[in-house]
């Protein structure tokens, strides 16, 4: 059985040697979407009973590990040295620091990579991350998919 959770968060960042306006500082209002598989609970009396996890359980998890992190912060990619310089001038700036230029698709396959042994290894009715969908705008998004996120 498949299950997916919905979360939203703002954040900034850039993409330095995009040919477009996104070479430029901006930002989006992200969506990401958790999908898990797991066997559904038959165990009467528990409050999750019929479910493969409580959706408040896999909202909890997320926004713990990646989207309180990446919430309001600009998101910014190591070797984009002027950028990360600045931001750091800034007092109390939320600015995350990434090993890759913080596009849809690396976000989705760090979240991902954040996330696989939190979900993995929680609970007894064997979850599995299945897919980490990050929504950069309405219209755009990528997909880490859990055959090609083995190894990142």
């Amino acid at each position: 059985m498949q299950i997916t959770r919905r979360l939203e968060f703002d954040a900034g960042h850039r993409i330095p040697d995009h040919k477009s306006q996104c070479r430029h500082l901006h930002g989006h209002r992200y969506a990401i979407e958790i999908t898990l598989v797991g066997q559904v609970i038959d165990v009467p009396g528990r409050s999750d009973n019929g479910m493969v996890m409580d959706f408040s359980e896999v909202k909890v998890l997320a926004k713990t590990h990646v989207v309180d992190v990446w919430d309001h912060a600009f998101l910014v990619w190591r070797e984009d040295h002027a950028v990360a310089a600045f931001l750091a001038t800034l007092p109390n700036h939320k600015t995350v620091v990434m090993d890759a230029v913080p596009t849809a698709e690396n976000l989705a396959r760090i979240a991902f990579a954040i996330l696989d042994p939190i979900y993995r290894g929680t609970f007894g009715n064997h979850i599995c991350l299945e897919r980490v969908r990050l929504f950069e705008t309405p219209n755009c998004w990528a997909d880490a998919l859990r055959e090609e996120s083995i190894g990142y």
